[in-house]
């Protein structure tokens, strides 16, 4: 029973961080896009703005939620659920710490599963059923479209972020998130901190460019290009149906950028340093995994207000015959380098 109460309470929290993190994201997005565009962004509603969030909340609680007509209502009001799930899922098995004690300790995650990996990725290849239902179910035209360029885009970038795991998975020698991050906090050599990104850089480039796309971040917003499209996927939704896509959207934000920095960055851990044992050292952990996953959700808000999207058929090009042979090419790479390190 007891067992059972804390599996409940870690599921809880785990919840609650995410849920917490979508509405500080679209405030630190807006504040970002002001600084970018010399405005002053929110500033009127409490502090910096901050309470511009509860007052957003009230409006899409309150605002209008209707449906046109001939639609397929079950994949209608499924899509927006189908399309923020997955992010919510997926920070289950991400490591955010460690509670270490002289005997074992305690992992700060929902579930520290040996095929985290595969997991991570089979639930992300989810968002695209609820952006395509959204798609198909609206009946219009525009979103019809921004559905059928989600699943293309998702579908072909998807490999270049599998290809990319393969690498890592190639030099850690394991599927376990937990693992891939304490490999990362040995030296090499004596002298070289063992962060992936520094091991595998061309993986790390391909790793991120991929996860623009995946999470339907500008320049790869194809989906739901206001200038093409009107709104994409979700133009026929409004309301909280339409404010469950945007936390979607941004869950599965902070969930990538949770995932790069455990593949990439280390993690929890700093090269060299070894965090005192107990709850202090949790929190600590704790505290150098978000800072990194912050630094990560501010590049990717840089990155929308300053490159100019793309064309589709740019897009589809430039994964099909640049990435995915680089990504193939890096494969081999790492293979080589794999046995040169053994």
């Amino acid at each position: 029973m007891e067992q059972l109460v804390f599996i409940v309470f870690k599921c809880v929290t785990a919840v609650v961080l995410v849920l917490t993190a979508v509405p500080l994201m679209i405030w630190m997005e807006r504040k970002v896009s002001a600084d970018f565009q010399l405005r002053i962004g929110p500033n009127r509603m409490g502090p910096a703005g901050v309470f511009q969030l509860p007052v957003d909340a009230v409006k899409l609680l309150f605002k209008e939620s209707f449906a046109p007509r001939g639609i397929d209502r079950f994949m209608y009001l499924a899509a927006p659920v189908v399309a923020f799930v997955p992010g919510l899922l997926n920070f289950a098995v991400i490591p955010a710490g460690e509670i270490r004690a002289e005997q074992g300790g305690l992992l700060l995650a929902v579930s520290d599963i040996e095929l985290g990996l595969i997991t991570i990725l089979a639930i992300s290849s989810l968002t695209s059923y609820g952006i395509a239902y959204a798609g198909w179910a609206s009946g219009n035209q525009f979103s019809l479209l921004g559905g059928v360029r989600s699943c293309a885009q998702l579908i072909s970038y998807e490999i270049v972020l599998g290809l990319s795991v393969l690498s890592v998975i190639m030099m850690s020698g394991t599927l376990n998130l937990s693992e891939i991050v304490r490999m990362q906090n040995q030296l090499r050599f004596g002298w070289m901190p063992s962060w992936n990104i520094a091991l595998l850089p061309l993986t790390f480039i391909l790793f991120l460019i991929a996860a623009f796309a995946e999470t339907n971040r500008a320049p790869f917003d194809l989906p739901e290009a206001e200038q093409e499209l009107v709104g994409g996927y979700h133009t026929e939704y409004t309301g909280l149906r339409y404010a469950w896509f945007m936390f979607g959207e941004y869950a599965g934000m902070f969930t990538m950028c949770s995932l790069i920095t455990t593949l990439f960055l280390g993690g929890w851990m700093l090269p060299g340093l070894t965090l005192p044992l107990g709850i202090l050292g949790g929190i600590l952990g704790f505290g150098i995994f978000l800072t990194k996953v912050i630094a990560l959700i501010f590049f990717f808000m840089w990155v929308r207000w300053t490159l100019p999207r793309l064309r589709w058929d740019q897009l589809m090009r430039f994964g099909w015959k640049r990435l995915i042979p680089a990504g193939l090419i890096n494969l081999v790479i790492t293979a080589v380098l794999v046995q040169v390190w053994k």
